[in-house]
């Protein structure tokens, strides 16, 4: 496979990272995607494996979802400043701390979010900004993100490694 290839692939997971925290986009499918491409284009025991992989970690995704309330970001009050901010936590907390700083990188961007718009750390504290995030689907995104950003992680790990 060449480096264009991977590039292309790169580009396709990570517009469904992004794909992720914006709503009517499906992110996790396209993350799932590419790595089908990518297997297909690079018929590798590995990659097969990573395909599989990929596949039950989204499968598992998707029936964790299910069990979470709906996603009712704007009836909540969040707008798509507080997922780009959750969502660039999320993912700073993922390459800072590997794999476990997913959760706390998430909320600490809502956090930032708040304490950007009300100016106060006690104001952003208190803020139900963050709560109502998580109830109203934050914990539905989070879930979804993490597993994208597992299968992320671990077609770069099958990428740099082979």
């Amino acid at each position: 496979m060449g480096a264009w290839d991977l590039l292309l692939t790169g580009l396709v997971i990570l517009f469904g990272l992004c794909g992720v925290l914006l709503p009517g986009v499906p992110g996790s499918w396209l993350v799932w995607a590419a790595i089908l491409w990518w297997t297909l284009k690079d018929p590798r025991p590995v990659t097969w494996w990573l395909l599989v992989g990929a596949t039950v970690a989204l499968l598992l995704s998707q029936v964790a979802r299910w069990t979470l309330p709906p996603r009712r970001l704007r009836a909540g009050g969040i707008d798509g400043r507080v997922l780009a901010y959750a969502g660039t936590g999320a993912f700073l907390g993922f390459v800072l701390v590997p794999v476990l700083g997913t959760v706390p990188g998430f909320v600490a961007g809502i956090y930032a979010c708040e304490r950007a718009r009300l100016g106060r750390h006690g104001e952003a504290a208190t803020a139900t900004a963050t709560r109502t995030a998580m109830r109203s689907g934050g914990w539905s995104v989070l879930t979804e993100l993490f597993t994208c950003l597992l299968i992320t992680a671990a077609w770069l790990v099958t990428v740099v490694w082979r």
